[in-house]
């Protein structure tokens, strides 16, 4: 879920903005669906993010999801995101030692040709065996 993670948002404004009852919100905060920032005075403060999920969370439980399911759902999608963050980094890693690999490919070429010596200018000494 994208999106600004400052607590912006008292609980009537968070409510409105997701179309639900602010008591749907304190049931989603009890069974862990999600944990808005709380002030000094422990009021609570939902961020865009928070909005979101809300918004993710009533899209599941209007398909017929359950709360338990809707929980297990996000958890997968968050491991789903993370892996293809993972994903990603390994394939630039992969891109990076292919990178790697050629360049020293290259340079082990180069000093090939400085080593090696054409046989048409090479002076060979023939050495015969006499008995």
């Amino acid at each position: 879920m994208e999106g600004d993670v400052r607590a912006l948002y008292v609980i009537s404004v968070a409510a409105e903005l997701a179309g639900v009852h602010p008591q749907t919100l304190r049931i989603y905060e009890r069974k862990g669906l999600l944990a808005p920032a709380r002030t000094s005075g422990r009021s609570r403060r939902y961020s865009d993010h928070d909005i979101a999920l809300l918004r993710r969370i009533q899209e599941l439980t209007n398909d017929g999801v359950s709360l338990a399911g809707v929980q297990r759902v996000l958890a997968l999608e968050d491991e789903l995101l993370r892996a293809r963050e993972r994903i990603a980094e390994l394939e630039e890693r992969v891109a990076e030692l292919h990178r790697e690999v050629e360049q020293r490919v290259e340079a082990t070429h180069r000093q090939y040709r400085r080593e090696l010596v054409p046989t048409r200018s090479a002076v060979v000494a023939r050495i015969e065996n006499r008995r």
